[in-house]
């Protein structure tokens, strides 16, 4: 009887063990430094950090491939568009925010609304 219940104890904590194992599941999304990126471009706002965060978004917008939704982060294009279209280059700015309503169509009254003020 003995056997028995030390053998269900090993059973169970094995099972108990099992069940903490980590499951190595991909990341919903890749950030690439996007939290330190917008700190100094706020704090900062200077060519450096205006580069550097033009840099994280390029990023972010090419390197998810690894991940659960394989598509930036929500927000991403609308804010790297509207950086795009501050600096000068309002095509792709303007490119950028249609992308952002085609992969979160939740954004779309924003985005529209955006959309008429630049042109």
């Amino acid at each position: 009887m003995k056997k028995v219940i030390a053998l269900g104890a090993v059973v169970l904590a094995g099972l108990l063990l099992a069940s903490c194992a980590t499951n190595k599941e991909p990341p919903l999304y890749y950030w690439y430094g996007y939290t330190n990126a917008v700190y100094d471009y706020i704090k900062l706002g200077d060519e450096d950090s205006n580069g550097k965060m033009l840099e994280v978004y390029q990023q972010l917008l090419d390197g998810q491939a690894g991940t659960v939704r394989q598509v930036p982060p929500p927000g991403v294009c609308a804010d790297y568009g509207w950086m795009l279209i501050q600096s000068g280059k309002k095509e792709e700015g303007k490119e950028l925010l249609r992308k952002e309503m085609e992969l979160y169509p939740e954004s779309a009254a924003f985005i529209q609304s955006i959309l008429r003020r630049v042109n």
